[in-house]
Parts: structure tokens; C-alpha cells; sequence
């Protein structure tokens, strides 16, 4: 498990959310009133779909609608709309509370996107905060942005701190192998052997804070977050010890960043 100090840390970070939202959120809307006036986007976020469920053919078609992403326009939504502040300037988080992702895939960054403008991603005051900002972008900014952060380099030694699990637990064998006798599938079935990620929601989970990692496998473990279209990363996080979870933290995150080609990485 972690050391006390980052759970207090983590803990903290909540009340420094809940001050920033408000602030964060409203400097977003004019911001985003400048570049895109006349754009029919509603922003007001009562005004937001109610939270439905994903099923795959859904989301292949909800993907599938959004226009081309371009990754210069997303660099500018990137620090436009400030998702720099918390995720970086190239999508490397300057702090462990919230998820690199650089080098994520396109496809799941959008699906994200959408998930948070719906509501149906709701399991901390982080997510409440980027509903407020996802509500404000147009289907072009989610591609847009989506296709900048697939054309970063995926991070590498970021110097977060890795959680330690029990020395019996093989991360490894969970990646490659899963688990038969527990009906685990393995990890790299749908993220591939490097963690480069696979189609539509299945993430890159390379070189990925740990920490995020853990709290969102604890999350699907709960119940907490249910926006997985086939309900795939609850059925496999409820059957994952602690010592697993933290394993597969540290795994992801010390794995080299050296992924396959990715077709979207070319067009810059």
C-alpha cells in the first residue's frame, strides 16, 4: 500500500478540488465564449444528457460521429481551456493526483470526454470538475484534443512514488496470463503486452501514475466508477487483491514506453 503521507496527501487534495472547480470552470467558460462565440454547445451543466450507459456498438457509433481530430488545434485546447494545468503541457501530470496521458489513446481520451459531459463518470470531485470543463467542448475540440495527447510521448520515470505490494504477487502473470482458476483474463488481452492500449476504451497504460492506476482499479472495485461499455474492468477489478492492484500499478508504471507504431501518432 501507499505510505501514509500520500494517502493524507491524496486525502487533502480534495478540498484543494473543491476550491479550484468553482474558479477553474468559470475562467474556462470565457475563455471558451472568446474562441467559439455563436457555437450552439450548451455549457450549462444541468443542462447535460443524463448519464446512459454504453453498450459496444454504441460507442463504436458515438466515436464514429466525431469529426477528424488535429493535433496542432489540440495542443491549443490544451492550454486554452487549461487541461495543461492538470495534465501538462505534453500530457504529463505535474502531479501524482491526476492521470498522464500522453501517449493515451484517441479513442479512449474522447470516450472519456463524453463520459464526463454525461455524468456517467462521476466517482470523485475530480470528475465533478471535468464534467464542468467537458460540457464546454465542441465534438471538434474532444477530437482535437484526443488526437494531441495520442501523439505525445508516453512517460517514463515520471518520479511518483510506487506503492509496494506482497512479494508473492507476479504482475507479470497477471499481464500475460490472468488468472484461469479465477476466470481473470489477462491484462494484456485488451492493453496490449507494452500497455500501448487497444480498441475504443481499452487504455495505453504505459508509464501511467500509479497512483491513478490504483485508486481507478479500487474504483471499479467498488462500483464507484461504472463507465466500462461492457462492463469488463468491474467484472475483473472485484476479483483483484490489494497486493494485485498496487502490483499492477507499479507495473504499468515502470513498463519502458517503448510502444508499436500507433496510426494515430502520424497524424500531427
Amino acid at each position: 500500500m501507499y505510505p501514509t503521507h500520500l494517502q493524507e496527501r491524496t486525502a487533502a487534495s480534495d478540498g484543494w478540488l473543491r476550491r479550484a472547480a468553482t474558479a477553474l470552470a468559470l475562467t474556462a467558460v470565457s475563455v471558451l465564449i472568446g474562441l467559439t462565440a455563436g457555437n450552439a454547445l450548451a455549457t450549462n451543466p444541468t443542462a447535460a444528457p443524463a448519464a446512459q450507459a454504453w453498450t459496444p456498438a454504441s460507442l463504436r457509433t458515438a466515436l464514429a460521429a466525431l469529426p477528424p481530430g488535429d493535433a496542432e488545434r489540440g495542443r491549443v485546447v490544451n492550454q486554452q481551456l487549461f487541461c495543461a494545468s492538470c495534465h501538462g503541457d505534453t500530457g504529463v501530470a505535474p502531479t501524482q493526483n491526476w492521470p498522464h496521458l500522453a501517449g493515451q489513446k484517441a479513442a479512449y481520451t474522447a470516450k472519456m470526454l463524453l463520459d464526463y459531459q454525461s455524468r456517467l463518470r462521476h466517482e470523485n470531485q475530480g470528475a465533478a470538475l471535468m464534467h464542468d470543463i467537458a460540457v464546454m467542448l465542441t465534438p471538434q475540440q474532444i477530437a482535437d484534443v484526443s488526437a494531441f495527447y495520442a501523439v505525445q510521448p508516453a512517460p517514463r520515470d515520471d518520479g511518483t512514488p510506487r506503492p509496494v505490494a506482497a512479494k508473492d504477487v507476479s504482475a507479470e502473470q497477471l499481464v500475460r496470463q490472468g488468472d484461469p482458476a479465477r476466470l481473470l483474463t489477462p491484462c494484456a488481452s485488451c492493453h496490449g503486452v507494452k500497455g500501448q492500449g487497444g480498441k475504443l476504451e481499452a487504455s495505453a497504460l504505459a508509464g501511467q501514475n500509479p497512483l491513478y492506476v490504483t485508486r481507478t482499479l479500487l474504483h471499479y472495485q467498488s462500483g464507484a466508477r461504472a463507465n466500462d461499455a461492457a462492463q469488463g474492468m468491474r467484472a475483473f477489478a472485484k476479483k483483484l487483491t490489494r497486493s494485485e492492484i498496487d502490483a499492477l500499478a507499479t507495473y504499468y508504471a515502470d513498463l519502458p514506453a517503448k510502444l508499436p507504431a500507433d496510426p494515430a501518432r502520424s497524424k500531427k
